[in-house]
């Protein structure tokens, strides 16, 4: 059966039946390459042998990983190959390695980053490979295909014809995909400004900036760096400025140096946390000690510079 995306040009197939992650995002990818290139296209599911020889591009079925001819399955005896860590490949991986880096923008360290955050998993689980042993009996973590594939028919729905179904699970998964390449691109630029600050900072120790970046991003490329200890930067929501402590590594929640613990908890501008430090426009030490928040960029340097000698 085919569906229609856009006016029928080139023709991209994968199996019939019962769907899965790695067929899904294989063919979000391939749809947001040709979208990028203005190619129009449609989607058909089958394993008529014909057919499958007709289409642009094949994937997840007929036997044939050849790039040159555009075939990406991994069903066969040899496989499709693995990646440096071992990690084989399914369809999704095969896709993100042949298409994913222009659609990135030729940006190699967000390629690198979406294969790992995203292709890795999925590719792991079609080849029933372990990257996630839980920790506890019976509880794992929700895994982000099952988004996907929870659209799937149930034994009580036999008989539902699964093509549109799969069709508008490429379409979820293609906003998705294309969402955290953004992401993952604005990452990059705010990790470039963030690494520039630190390189400018004649303090090493306390590093400013005039963006309000998310903490995983600053936490990651600050504790890397062996000399920062407090990262000053605004916030977007309000005119409040903001100083955080770096973490020893990506790995713990232990800062380098927390705020002292006489500080810790106080909140709402209290006189005392303003007696404390000596700031007067000080709003709150988060009593985790690893954050506070004051009414400007002067007092938030005076708070590090303070917290330092502590």
């Amino acid at each position: 059966m085919k569906m229609k995306i856009f006016n029928k040009n080139k023709i991209i197939a994968t199996h019939n039946g019962s769907f899965h992650a790695d067929d899904i995002f294989a063919c979000a990818t391939l749809s947001i390459w040709l979208k990028n290139n203005n190619e129009s296209f449609e989607i058909i599911r089958t394993r008529d042998p014909e057919k499958i020889k007709e289409s642009d591009y094949v994937f997840d079925v007929g036997g044939i990983y050849d790039p040159n001819i555009n075939r990406f399955d991994h069903h066969q005896k040899e496989g499709a190959g693995a990646r440096q860590n071992g990690i084989p490949y399914a369809s999704s991986g095969l896709a993100w390695k042949h298409f994913g880096l222009y659609i990135c923008g030729n940006n190699k360290e967000v390629w690198e980053l979406i294969d790992k955050k995203i292709f890795m998993s999925l590719d792991a689980v079609d080849n029933g490979v372990d990257i996630g042993t839980p920790k506890f009996s019976g509880v794992s973590t929700y895994p982000a295909d099952q988004v996907f594939l929870v659209y799937s028919p149930t034994w009580e729905e036999v008989g539902t014809d699964e093509d549109p179904i799969f069709i508008e699970q490429v379409k979820k998964a293609s906003i998705l995909l294309e969402r955290e390449i953004q992401v993952a691109l604005a990452d990059y630029r705010g990790k470039q400004i963030i690494f520039d600050a630190y390189n400018n900072a004649t303090d090493k120790r306390i590093i400013e900036v005039k963006n309000d970046f998310p903490r995983y991003l600053f936490q990651e490329v600050l504790s890397k760096l062996a000399e920062p200890i407090y990262f000053i930067y605004p916030s977007a929501h309000s005119s409040a400025w903001k100083v955080e402590a770096i973490r020893k590594d990506m790995d713990t929640f232990e800062s380098r140096k927390m705020f002292p613990e006489s500080w810790r908890g106080l909140l709402d501008r209290d006189p005392k946390l303003v007696e404390l430090t000596g700031v007067a426009d000080v709003n709150f030490c988060h009593r985790g000690g690893f954050y506070m928040t004051v009414g400007s960029k002067e007092g938030a340097i005076a708070l590090a510079n303070k917290a330092l000698l502590a």
